[in-house]
């Protein structure tokens, strides 16, 4: 949603200020994960240095690199960018995938022409992760028609990334409507999609965990601390709908992380420290009572929730 980009009432912003989290950076577990700020998941739009000053004033450690914007920048802008993050001690989470490999081939090609030039400007960003999701059902495709198609193109997309330096992860969505919503059902839990990453065979390839589509794929801890910290790229962090089902749960109706408890944060939690995860976790709510509130708001609640969820581990 559009929002304005200021906060018209200086008392608004004081009394948000004090929505700030307590919680030390350092707070309880040897954690390796930085807490970072996804603008997008929560309705907010900025640039990329207002993303800096917004992560600076809610205690953020990480932020998404935006990369229509980083392409756009002059070598001196992007050098002020960098200079700026370094000062506020904050370092980059993943970059969204910026093509469409789901459509036609011709979309697919000339969005992958496109693709070493978004790279190479993140590489000399330092941005090393970058993820994507996975659509669980396919009208025309079966399962192994689209394996295959999804093999073959994100193999091309990893290897452009791999010759940046950038690891490329993909998530599988959980929600039972989405595997059922087309005619063919096709990867949505976490074995299917470590089944494609296999199958695609491009070091640095590995998944965008999300905790609801582990909710929703009916996962447990034990699944995720069968995981090492080299197969995880990039991580969601959320919390599902109350008075639904798992199989009721809408993909794009979710809350902040710990807002119903319906998810076992705790455990999720626990297990990326105990494999020794190091990279990102930030917010996915996709909340529209959030979405529609001011950045301050938005970004106060997204924090002091992301707080409270670290809060939540014990020392391990």
């Amino acid at each position: 949603m559009q929002r304005r980009t200021f906060i018209k009432h200086t008392g608004v912003l004081t009394s948000m200020m004090g929505l700030a989290p307590s919680f030390s950076f350092g707070a309880k577990a040897d954690r390796k994960f930085k807490v970072s700020l996804n603008p997008g998941a929560i309705g907010v739009q900025c640039t990329q240095k207002e993303l800096i000053d917004y992560a600076n004033r809610h205690r953020f450690e990480a932020i998404s690199p935006l990369s229509d914007q980083l392409t756009a920048m002059s070598s001196n802008e992007l050098d002020e960018i960098l200079a700026q993050m370094h000062a506020s001690k904050l370092t980059w989470d993943a970059v969204s995938l910026p093509i469409d490999f789901r459509k036609d081939q011709q979309t697919f090609r000339e969005g992958l022409s496109s693709l070493p030039k978004v790279a190479k400007t993140c590489q000399s960003a330092g941005v090393t992760r970058m993820n994507t999701w996975i659509m669980p059902s396919h009208n025309e495709l079966t399962y192994n028609q689209n394996f295959n198609q999804h093999r073959d193109r994100l193999r091309q997309i990893a290897e452009i990334a791999q010759d940046h330096g950038i690891r490329f992860g993909l998530e599988y969505v959980g929600t039972k409507r989405l595997k059922t919503i087309h005619r063919y059902p096709f990867a949505g839990t976490m074995k299917e999609m470590l089944e494609l990453i296999a199958a695609i065979n491009v070091a640095g390839v590995g998944l965008q965990l999300d905790a609801y589509h582990w909710y929703t794929s009916t996962e447990t801890v034990a699944d995720l601390l069968a995981l090492k910290n080299e197969q995880i790229v990039t991580c969601d962090l959320n919390d599902a709908s109350s008075g639904r089902t798992i199989e009721e749960q809408v993909d794009g109706e979710r809350e902040l992380p710990g807002d119903s408890g319906l998810i076992d944060l705790k455990g999720f939690m626990q297990a990326l420290v105990k494999i020794g995860y190091d990279g990102a976790v930030r917010a996915e709510p996709f909340n529209a009572k959030l979405n529609a509130m001011e950045n301050e708001e938005a970004i106060a609640k997204t924090s002091s929730a992301m707080w409270r969820t670290v809060g939540l581990i014990d020392a391990v």
